[in-house]
């Protein structure tokens, strides 16, 4: 325990205590004051996982590169408006409270919380997947779709997105997946690393990484807003019953095919920026490089 707290780094003792200072007065506070305290809660989770993720393997997305570290911030912030635009029509999430916030002031501590998305996400992701137990994972069935299934599930992304706008009550569940079908067609296209990289060959780990690592992330999302304020609440056509918090139990099944939006959105904008993620990003332990689709030259271990 004395030696875990001596190699605990400094960014995680940070996260700690934005949560320590943060969480309590959003639940506890008096008046509106979620708005100005979910950024700095969020990024205590980040800096707190990246922490953990240190202590697990040795290094972290905050000390593998800082720059790239900071661009998954302002990345976030344009991926989830995104979202709020398609939720115009859609009307599944609201905000109570956010009546008693200026347009501008919104605009701005919205962007600012919105900016915690994807690190958030992504730490959990190689959090989780710092563990062993992802062997059974490493041999499962092969998945390397042809390119004329490329396109139908490309062609499919954009009929999905045409559907949920036209009938929103029916195609709905829709969002969180057509974004999916559109990227990863057209990174693999790009020549830019994709889930699929790792599926063609029966690995499984990097999906599986992020699926319990976005359900985590959830957990927390959901906790921390049912006793703040402003908050968000849920109005699901058919599945608005069995709540975990404001969220209908069905309801965290989207998180699942999100959290594969969030890795395709990422390793898209990073490769046309210049900011390659395929050796940031390190969801698995990968104990043999001649197994890795992604390894490098340069021997980069973990990297995806």
């Amino acid at each position: 325990m004395k030696r875990w707290i001596k190699t605990f780094p400094i960014q995680g003792w940070l996260g700690l205590a934005l949560i320590a200072v943060f969480w309590p007065l959003n639940w506890l506070g008096m008046g509106d004051r979620t708005h100005v305290g979910f950024f700095p809660l969020w990024l205590g989770y980040c800096l707190l996982m990246d922490g953990l993720v240190y202590i697990r393997k040795g290094d972290s997305m905050l000390q593998r590169d800082g720059r790239r570290y900071v661009g998954l911030f302002l990345l976030s912030i344009p991926m989830w408006w995104l979202f709020e635009a398609l939720n115009l029509r859609l009307q599944n999430w609201q905000y109570i409270g956010r009546d008693q916030i200026s347009g501008l002031e919104y605009a701005v501590l919205a962007s600012l919380s919105f900016s915690t998305v994807i690190p958030a996400v992504l730490e959990s992701a190689e959090f989780v997947g710092s563990f062993p137990i992802w062997g059974w994972l490493k041999q499962g069935p092969k998945f390397d779709p042809r390119r004329w299934v490329e396109v139908i599930i490309f062609l499919g992304g954009w009929l999905g997105l045409v559907l949920l706008l036209i009938w929103p009550r029916y195609f709905f569940p829709l969002v969180w997946l057509s974004i999916y079908f559109i990227l990863e067609p057209l990174n693999r296209w790009l020549g830019h690393r994709t889930l699929l990289s790792w599926t063609k060959k029966g690995d499984w780990r990097p999906l599986g990484a992020l699926w319990i690592g976005v359900l985590i992330t959830a957990f927390f999302w959901e906790m921390w807003n049912y006793y703040s304020f402003p908050k968000w609440v849920y109005s699901i056509p058919f599945f608005d019953v069995l709540h975990v918090f404001e969220m209908p139990l069905l309801g965290y099944g989207g998180y699942l095919p999100f959290s594969l939006e969030i890795f395709a959105f990422t390793q898209l904008a990073f490769n046309l920026c210049g900011l390659a993620l395929d050796d940031y990003l390190q969801l698995v332990e990968e104990g043999d490089e001649s197994s890795n689709p992604a390894s490098t030259s340069s021997g980069s271990r973990n990297s995806l």
